[in-house]
């Protein structure tokens, strides 16, 4: 068996600690590992980590590929160059498959999902092998809890043996009528976003159709090129698996998920899953509460205080506070959205932002300035770059930096700081066991993350 994860979302509906640049499958939701850490460890249960196939798109490769190397080096990490929704990723990594590796069973899984047990989760997985080798698309179905508005929903047909159902129709998040219509009903399943399927029956169910697909993903070789092209890719359609086929497909099998499932869609799912003390309420974080009942206060940071809160969620970042009634946290991508036309930063980056060398947190920033605070991890190197729109002056607070400038090196002790002249090729490096940090002051008349040239990187970032 194959595994595919998919590592692309933007997890808008947690905003404000979900960010385009940072979204939630790279959050550590009161975990040790990331959401998209611990899909792939349940994945190594039971699959080779050289068989295990992840997907995300270009702004997410570098802290996608950072988390997964605390795991593995083997990891097969693929990169869209556009985003172009779940269809087109799961078709070009099913085709890298069958180039690469052959003809065989896959397992397709979000990485944004919090699934606790690993051993009900494979059980199931068992379950829908047995139909996959059949030659049916598997989909694993989650029995309702609630008439939740926020999942699609999957009406199941003829049962198999009480443990396998034929998918009879697929329905979009339905209004709160027909949700609980669906609920009572006791024949709907929410739909998970998990496959089952043998790669030669996916590749022929989407040649009947989604021929525009087909013809695209037909004209990949992986055997001979190990990255995505982007003008091939680009061609297709942006859309889901499951208006793409699923919805079309006769061959659907849903089996019912045993295992514990949440896919922290919304705030209200990070409330749910958290310990209540007697009056309802959580608190994450720096917090204090008085007179509160089942409400939820975070803090990334500061201290929150709430007073008199009944069913309100209050959520604390560095650069954002959002504040909504509990049941009505469906409606934060509203937010999320309004942003995005806006073309506010707060949607896009944290004012900390993580690197595969360590993190960096803006301090301040005006016209023509940008301050930054810099920590590099013991034995971290950024990248060999330049700058053509800006120059930097670095401090150092703590620890010592190797600096590497214009072909020269210089190593520089706390209270000692070093120009940088725009377009001269400089490097960073903490060759050391300590944390170094320090302070980035940028000038100029343009001050964004593209512009930099990298020349040479440990991380991987450099095309050869």
């Amino acid at each position: 068996m194959y595994g595919i994860i998919l590592a692309g979302g933007s997890g808008s509906r947690l905003w404000p600690l979900s960010r385009e640049l940072y979204p939630k499958q790279l959050l550590r939701i009161n975990t040790e590992r990331s959401l998209l850490e611990s899909t792939y460890l349940r994945l190594l249960r039971f699959i080779d980590e050289d068989k295990i196939i992840t997907i995300t798109n270009k702004k997410h490769f570098s802290d996608v590929k950072s988390q997964l190397d605390t795991i593995s080096k083997k990891t097969v990490l693929l990169s869209e160059p556009a985003s172009k929704n779940t269809a087109p990723a799961i078709s070009v990594c099913v085709k890298y498959i069958l180039d690469k590796k052959g003809d065989d069973l896959i397992l397709v899984v979000p990485s944004d999902h919090l699934i606790k047990d690993s051993k009900l989760f494979y059980e199931s997985v068992k379950i829908g092998e047995k139909y996959a080798k059949e030659g049916k698309i598997v989909t694993f179905g989650i029995k309702p809890s609630s008439p939740q508005t926020g999942f699609g929903y999957i009406k199941t047909g003829k049962d198999f043996k009480k443990e396998a159902y034929i998918a009879a129709e697929f329905k979009e998040k339905p209004d709160e009528k027909n949700a609980k219509k669906y609920f009572k009903s006791g024949k709907y399943f929410w739909n998970s976003g998990i496959f089952l399927f043998k790669a030669s029956v996916f590749m022929e169910e989407l040649k009947k159709y989604s021929n525009d697909i087909s013809d695209v993903i037909s004209k990949f070789n992986f055997k001979k090129e190990n990255e995505i092209d982007f003008m091939k890719f680009d061609k297709m359609p942006s859309i889901s698996i499951d208006y793409a086929l699923m919805e079309k497909s006769k061959d659907i099998v849903v089996v019912p998920l045993k295992s514990d499932w949440n896919d922290l869609g919304c705030w209200e799912s990070i409330y749910d899953i958290n310990k209540k003390n007697k009056d309802g309420n959580v608190n994450i974080g720096n917090t204090v509460s008085v007179d509160c009942k089942n409400s939820m206060i975070y803090s990334s940071n500061r201290l929150v205080a709430g007073v008199g809160l009944d069913n309100i969620l209050l959520v604390e970042t560095a650069d954002a506070i959002l504040v909504c009634d509990k049941n009505k946290t469906q409606g934060v991508k509203e937010v999320y959205e309004k942003l995005k036309e806006m073309n506010s930063e707060t949607h896009r980056i944290h004012t900390t932002v993580y690197r595969p060398w360590g993190y960096y947190t803006l301090l301040n920033q005006g016209k023509g300035y940008l301050t930054k605070m810099i920590c590099v991890s013991p034995r971290g190197q950024l990248s060999l770059q330049s700058h053509n729109f800006r120059s930097e002056h670095w401090v150092v607070l703590e620890g010592t930096a190797r600096v590497t400038l214009d072909e020269k090196t210089y190593i520089l002790k706390p209270g000692s700081s070093i120009d940088i002249p725009v377009k001269i090729k400089h490097s960073l490096g903490n060759p050391y066991d300590t944390e170094l940090k320090i302070i980035e002051v940028q000038k100029g008349d343009k001050l964004v993350e593209e512009d930099i040239i990298r020349y040479k990187d440990i991380y991987g970032r450099v095309k050869a």
